[in-house]
């Protein structure tokens, strides 16, 4: 038996005496999670970003296109691939914008960076969450390019992974889709410490931090 075989028995088993019209929501389960204070929830959530490496850019409601352009000329970055359903007035002037039309890795890998929103920020980890949700676009969108742009707006930050799990939570048991939790750019490091960036995402990350 495999170890997934050995997971999955003990699963059934603990499920054996469920009923089968039982929901998620039928037991009470008492969720005693430690909670943050939200206070200064922006600025902890910059100061955590960066620790990571990333760069962040804070800026007014009518900066971010302004803002997008000198972040990608300043990486010499001259395309930018956004969803479909980016807001016009995220998009950059002097830089070519192409917008993803689905499956293609290959496109992806040669253009210069990917220019995306995201679901929550969670300033506690300095963590982005993305779902597939609006103004995101697929998964490969924010993985392969080498550089991300991510778009990310005051009242989207959090204090905590539980305050954003709780506001996922009821769009996931609905939908199913899939979330994912980005700290910083992309890297790993072996068993003698030696640091990898790019390895599972882009080697840069960028924020643009729009303030109400």
């Amino acid at each position: 038996m495999t170890a997934k075989d050995e997971v999955l028995a003990r699963i059934r088993r603990a499920l054996a005496d469920v009923p089968d019209m039982e929901e998620p929501d039928s037991v009470s389960v008492p969720r005693e999670y430690a909670e943050y204070d939200p206070g200064g929830t922006h600025d902890r959530f910059v100061e955590r970003v960066s620790d990571y490496g990333a760069g962040v850019t804070v800026v007014g409601p009518d900066d971010v296109a302004t803002t997008v352009g000198h972040v990608c000329r300043a990486a010499v970055v001259d395309r930018v691939i956004v969803p479909a359903d980016l807001p016009a007035e995220w998009l950059p002037t002097g830089v070519e914008v192409v917008v993803d039309e689905g499956p293609g890795v290959e496109r992806l890998d040669g253009l210069g960076a990917a220019l995306t929103g995201c679901a929550f920020a969670i300033a506690e980890t300095g963590t982005l969450v993305f779902d597939a949700g609006a103004r995101q676009g697929r998964r490969a969108l924010t993985l392969v390019p080498d550089f991300h742009l991510c778009v990310v707006e005051e009242g989207q930050i959090v204090d905590g992974v539980v305050t954003a799990m709780r506001r996922l939570a009821p769009d996931l048991r609905g939908e199913g889709r899939p979330v994912t939790f980005v700290s910083g750019p992309s890297a790993t490091s072996d068993i003698e410490l030696s640091r990898v960036e790019g390895v599972h995402g882009p080697r840069r990350l960028e924020l643009v931090l729009v303030r109400s």
